[in-house]
């Protein structure tokens, strides 16, 4: 079954003291284009969500967005021992200097020289990437999977929609068909007419030749070969509508030459009733085209 190249998924998930939030979206294009938005320090997880998406898709614009957090928790605490040796060694000689002057000072304790300004800094608490693009990378297997459900989904409105369009065709073409059987006798007496009224009024024309013009002009005016080449295009399109895989492009170029059969026809349609249906096949082609553009 074909796939829409329009599509959407979203999703989150935590780990540890992060969150986020995923956003992928594609629209139609001539071939595959990714955009990734996530931050650079994840070393690795590009190139991993590149790889996925390249490997699950052929063609449209995908954009993939990450939104990451981190909750914010107090920070340790680390007691800055250069400067606690200072103050222990300040301390030990201003006891000895003290003792040497007769002065008696109350003892020190630890809670005192912790409180000091510069014996407790703040941790430096540095995140490793590797275990978060791991479960970063798992977790967008899903993802990616509820995105190709999707397109997947939509291609199957797509196909439904694109059978329906068929189905005119082809009978239109019964209906081109039927009116070129119709206007076979009266071309061939109009023919015929013209033929008798060239010969009274040319002295001298060759018959032959005459007859020869007269005959290519009915031959310019058939339309059996667009009528059969419609046929056989409608059959190739429902063949490829059956098919999995990405068969846009192909499609894209079968409505190209849907619409040059349908010109060619309403050229040498020579009638109202077969311009009418000419132009008629027109628009449902054209309507075709429009929902081709998105079949990856």
């Amino acid at each position: 079954m074909i796939r829409s190249m329009t599509g959407f998924a979203a999703g989150k998930g935590a780990y540890g003291p992060h969150s986020w939030t995923w956003d992928l979206r594609s629209v139609n294009g001539k071939g595959l284009d990714i955009r990734l938005r996530m931050p650079e320090w994840l070393t690795g997880l590009e190139t991993a969500l590149r790889g996925q998406l390249s490997n699950s898709l052929s063609r449209g614009n995908v954009t993939l967005s990450l939104r990451l957090s981190r909750e914010e928790t107090a920070p340790d605490l680390v007691l800055n021992e250069d400067a606690m040796g200072a103050a222990l060694a300040a301390l030990a000689r201003t006891q000895e200097m003290a003792a040497e002057s007769g002065v008696a000072l109350a003892p020190s304790t630890a809670a005192d020289l912790i409180g000091l300004r510069g014996m407790l800094e703040a941790g430096s608490e540095v995140d490793d990437p590797a275990p978060l693009v791991k479960e970063l990378t798992n977790e967008f297997a899903d993802l990616l999977a509820a995105f190709v459900d999707m397109r997947q989904t939509e291609g199957k409105a797509l196909a439904d929609i694109l059978d329906g369009q068929l189905a005119q065709v082809a009978d239109l073409t019964e209906q081109a068909a039927e009116l070129a059987e119709q206007r076979k006798d009266k071309t061939a007496e109009a023919l015929r007419e013209n033929l008798a009224r060239v010969l009274d009024n040319a002295q001298g024309a060759d018959p032959d030749r005459v007859a020869q013009e007269l005959a290519l002009i009915a031959v310019k005016s058939d339309i059996t070969e667009e009528i059969d080449r419609l046929k056989t295009h409608v059959n190739a399109a429902r063949d490829l509508l059956s098919q999995d895989g990405a068969v846009g492009r192909k499609l894209d170029f079968l409505m190209q030459e849907f619409n040059r059969e349908a010109n060619t026809l309403c050229s040498k349609a020579q009638s109202a009733e077969l311009t009418s249906v000419g132009l008629e096949l027109k628009a449902v082609i054209d309507q075709m085209r429009e929902q081709v553009q998105n079949v990856e």
